[in-house]
């Protein structure tokens, strides 16, 4: 399995959602979503309209741990998934394949367009998981406070929660960068 990283680039942010909103709207709020919940894109996948609409907060169960997640729907991205939801019925998905009547897109069909849309914009190290590490990297880059964000990607360590989103290597490197003897 290939490591991948968290987009540290604003523009880059930007520039993904541009491109996934080009392929299909629903692949650009599957990444709206990942990049502000930090779900896991199996998560984000079992979304269905009923689960989001009208709601400020939802309770999951996590697919990969069993651990339950509450995140919350704030206003911006509550807008990103009304315009999006309009029209659809409680039990269609969020990110509905054109596969059977009513099914999600796979795990491996988000991974595919996720990497293309990254390697059409020179982006590298990039898969499913980067969403949840680049709502990880950004959560704490603003809020500095990882005992929170250890909380809500249900990690059991600080130490892991830096490791996955990659600030150990930021800042190993930066006491690096001008380090010479």
């Amino acid at each position: 399995m290939n490591t991948v990283q968290p987009i540290r680039s604003a523009d880059d942010i930007r520039r993904m959602k541009e491109r996934l909103k080009a392929v299909n709207e629903k692949y650009y709020l599957m990444f709206v979503i990942g990049l502000n919940t930090g779900l896991r894109v199996s998560d984000i996948l079992n979304l269905t309209v009923g689960d989001v609409k009208d709601k400020t907060h939802v309770t999951i169960t996590e697919k990969k741990s069993g651990k339950r997640r509450r995140f919350m729907i704030n206003e911006h991205l509550k807008q990103e998934i009304d315009r999006h939801i309009a029209g659809a019925e409680p039990m269609d998905y969020l990110v509905k394949s054109r596969k059977g009547k009513n099914r999600p897109v796979n795990r491996c069909q988000a991974y595919k367009v996720l990497n293309d849309a990254a390697k059409s914009l020179g982006l590298s190290e990039v898969g499913t998981h980067t969403m949840r590490k680049t709502f990880g990297y950004w959560h704490y880059k603003q809020h500095k406070d990882v005992a929170i964000l250890q909380d809500i990607l249900n990690h059991d360590a600080p130490s892991v929660t830096l490791r996955y989103i990659g600030i150990d290597d930021d800042a190993k490197d930066s006491t690096l960068r001008n380090f010479f003897l």
